[in-house]
């Protein structure tokens, strides 16, 4: 796989890849949205609101996936110096943070009705805006030095410090005593035994599995762009000396 790290090689497979994703985040979010608008039934305590959920869980589980992949490059970036894993993760960040963003946004919106109040300070909630907040600084010190070289180290090692934060939005429901709900489906014992009937699971995955097609489309998007502006750098620092 390190044959990928150069960006010729990449980007000969990266144009296959966004095909195909694009392809499968156009019929997953079309009939995910379908199942989870208008074929899902309503809850019967929270009604319509549980709607909410479709887009709310997907995104969580997104911003986590997407961090989670970018300390896989950051560590890659550190230890062997691939060039394409800092493009890596200064194209995921701002992906990330919009993920997290509308993981918060959505997640207010539906505790108001659910729990009585637009936000509270518990484990989970504030361990997911520190989250948001850890993308936002990847997305400043990508962009602090003029060397790129040094701006990607700076993010890589901010990205493995700020890794520490997934385990504990991961078990904060578990650790201490939060308002919000245990997870539904994120270990193996609960995904054999969900406790979500399947008239919703399905339009949940379906609507997972769009958001992360979406995903792959956006990051080979803002991946191709990284590679463009850094030949555009080289060239320009070629002409300024010479």
């Amino acid at each position: 796989m390190f044959g990928y790290a150069n960006p010729k090689r990449y980007q000969q497979l990266s144009r296959i890849i966004l095909a195909l994703a694009l392809v499968f985040a156009v019929i997953f979010l079309g009939e995910g949205l379908y199942l989870a608008l208008i074929a899902s039934p309503p809850d019967y305590q929270q009604s319509e609101t549980v709607r909410i959920m479709y887009i709310h869980v997907p995104a969580a589980w997104l911003s986590m996936f997407i961090y989670a992949s970018m300390a896989v490059a950051a560590l890659t970036l550190i230890i062997w110096k691939h060039t394409l894993a800092g493009f890596y993760i200064r194209a995921a960040a701002p992906i990330g943070a919009a993920f997290t963003a509308i993981c918060l946004i959505t997640g207010s919106l539906w505790g108001q009705p659910t729990w009585g109040t637009w936000w509270v300070w518990d484990a989970r909630l504030t361990s997911v805006l520190i989250l948001f907040f850890l993308y936002l600084g990847v997305m400043a010190l990508g962009n602090a030095y003029d060397n790129p070289d040094k701006s990607q180290q700076a993010s890589a090692w901010l990205v493995l410090i700020g890794s520490i934060n997934l385990p504990i939005i991961k078990f904060s429901v578990e650790w201490w005593n939060t308002l919000h709900q245990p997870a539904s489906l994120t270990s193996l014992s609960r995904m054999a035994n969900p406790g979500i009937h399947p008239d919703m699971l399905v339009p949940l995955l379906v609507m997972a599995g769009g958001f992360l097609c979406l995903f792959v489309v956006l990051a080979i998007l803002r991946l191709n762009n990284e590679i463009l502006s850094r030949k555009i750098h080289v060239m320009r620092l070629r002409t300024i000396h010479g």
